[in-house]
Order: structure tokens, then sequence, then C-alpha cells
């Protein structure tokens, strides 16, 4: 079992990020949605985040999701550190910060799926989505293998599996864990951000909100709509839940 904040990568991953941007706790709180003291303790992996909270994050250090799964991590904060004032204004919905500017992306824990600490990439300095966004990895660069998958485990009962076997930060493509009730916030709050929303459920019940609409999809049933539309995603049931989802990204 993993501990409750998840590998410490990840707030490494932030702290070095967040040091380069010269943005304090309290600076990036602000900008990202939540409270300094819990960035605080995302860093020093005390606590994993919610995905409302990752993208949050990851929009206001302007950085991507290949990034906080630790793909490409040497290349990430390259860019010219920025203050608070540079940032990209957030737009919350319900307190929802799904990098909500257009077009960064992030999320919290991470491992392999063998267990092993994993890192992600942010192209072109941290996170766009431009011609350095696509690099090939050494070894298979067309397969990913399922022992080898990097994860991120989000505090609300769900865990994300990196299926790209290259570094693309144009397109998150994922199989998504829930757990018996589990939900993508634990706050109960939807999220939104910029990109084109595709999933798949491969096994059991999935409840889908999707503005004022709450859709139930069962094994074979699928969904698409504009992410920028309000939605959350939520496990109803005591058995696990498995998507394939993918977000396509709007590039520059």
């Amino acid at each position: 079992m993993k501990p409750a904040g998840g590998s410490p990568g990840l707030g490494a991953r932030l702290r070095k990020v967040r040091s380069e941007r010269g943005l304090s706790l309290r600076e990036l709180g602000r900008l990202a949605g939540c409270s300094a003291s819990l960035i605080s303790q995302v860093e020093r992996g005390q606590t994993a985040p919610s995905a409302g909270v990752i993208y949050g994050i990851a929009n206001a250090l302007d950085i991507s999701l290949d990034y906080l799964f630790g793909v490409g991590e040497d290349s990430a904060a390259s860019t010219a550190a920025r203050r608070p004032e540079e940032q990209r204004s957030m737009t919350p919905e319900h307190a929802v910060p799904w990098f909500a500017a257009a077009g960064q992306r992030t999320a919290p824990t991470l491992d392999t799926a063998e267990g092993a600490g994993g890192r992600v990439p942010a192209p072109a300095g941290a996170g766009g989505h431009g011609d350095e966004a696509l690099s090939v990895l050494p070894d298979e660069p067309v397969v990913q293998r399922r022992g080898r998958r990097r994860t991120i485990d989000l505090a609300s009962g769900v865990r994300w599996e990196r299926l790209t076997p290259q570094q693309d930060a144009r397109v998150d493509f994922l199989e998504v864990v829930y757990q018996p009730f589990g939900r993508s916030t634990d706050t109960h709050a939807s999220i939104r951000h910029d990109g084109r929303e595709y999933q798949l459920v491969l096994h059991g019940t999935l409840h889908a909100d999707i503005g004022f609409e709450t859709y139930v999809l069962e094994a074979g049933d699928s969904l698409a709509f504009d992410s920028a539309t309000p939605h959350q995603y939520r496990n109803m049931t005591d058995e696990e839940v498995r998507v394939i989802s993918v977000v396509i990204h709007h590039t520059a």
C-alpha cells in the first residue's frame, strides 16, 4: 500500500518548478485556488492532492501532466522564471482549477505500475503544446508495457495510469482506476480545462456529471465533450471501475 502522500517524486518536482518560477507557497496557493499549507504538504509528500488541486497547480506553474508523471523531467522547468503577476488568471468553477486558462495540466502522487517512482516531462519548458511537445523515448518508442506504466494516485480514491509510450504534452492518454466510491475530486467540485475529452468505460459503472446532466455509464459505454464544460466522475458502487480517458489539448 502506498503512503498517504504517494510518491515523493511529485512533491520534489512541484517544489523545483515553484522555486524556479520565484513563487512562494502563498503566491502559488493564490494562483492555484488552494491553501499554502496544502501545497506544502504535497511538496513534502505528506498528502496526495485531488485532481482539481493538481490541475490548479499545473495551470499556475504552466507545466504539463507529462511533467507531473516524471516524463522528460530534466527539461521541465527550463522556461524563464515568472512572477505571480505574469501567471495566467484562474477562473475557478466551484473551486475548480482545471488550467482554466488554456492549455496546461497536472496531477498528484506518482509511481510506476511496478511500484517504482516515476518522473514526468514538460515540453518547451515545463508544459507547452509546441513542436517540442513530442519526443520519442529510447527503447520501444511505440509500445507502453503494462508493467512499466507511470502512475499517479489521487487523494480521492483514483489512480491515473499513463498509457502514452512517448512524451506528448498535447494528449493525456490514461487508464483511470476508481476505487469503490472513489471520485475525480474529493471536494465534490467539478473541474474544467482546455481541450476535448473522451471516456470509455472498460469495467464497472461510472457516474459522469457533465454540465447540469448526470450520465450513468456501463462497460462499453463512452462519451465525448468539450473539456471546458464543468465535469466530474464518480464510482457509486463497491466495485472497482476502470476507464480509458483521452484528453486532446488545444495547440498554440
